[in-house]
């Protein structure tokens, strides 16, 4: 997965807005872009953040410093142990999907995070 310089959030974009998964960094304002998986938003996303960066200083405008440093503060990766009975339901739904377990897991955190940031 391609690592990005900035943090950023992901979340799934509602049927009406045009589905798959929005990301956003928030130190770059109105830096954002889409994509059908959480991994193709993520692509997507450092060609925008590579493209707003550029179009700041092309423009002689300062680019923000990142907030934190993305690469030391976090690892990407989280150890996490499952009910027997959850591990196999998972399994399962990801081989239905034609998905890897980290694949069908990674989307169901962004959905329940981005369902999250939507309520009032």
């Amino acid at each position: 997965m391609t690592k990005l310089a900035y943090p950023f959030t992901i979340r799934p974009l509602l049927p009406d807005e045009g589905g798959g998964y929005l990301i956003e960094f928030p130190d770059l304002p109105g830096c954002m872009s889409d994509g059908e998986t959480p991994e193709e938003a993520i692509t997507n996303g450092k060609d925008a953040m590579q493209g707003w960066i550029a179009a700041c200083k092309k423009l002689g405008r300062p680019v923000p410093k990142p907030t934190i440093r993305v690469e030391s503060a976090y690892s990407g990766k989280v150890l996490q142990r499952f009910p027997k009975t959850l591990h196999a339901k998972l399994a399962l739904q990801a081989k239905r999907e034609g998905v890897s377990l980290n694949q069908l897991i990674l989307a169901l955190v962004a959905e329940g995070l981005g369902r999250r940031d939507v309520r009032p």
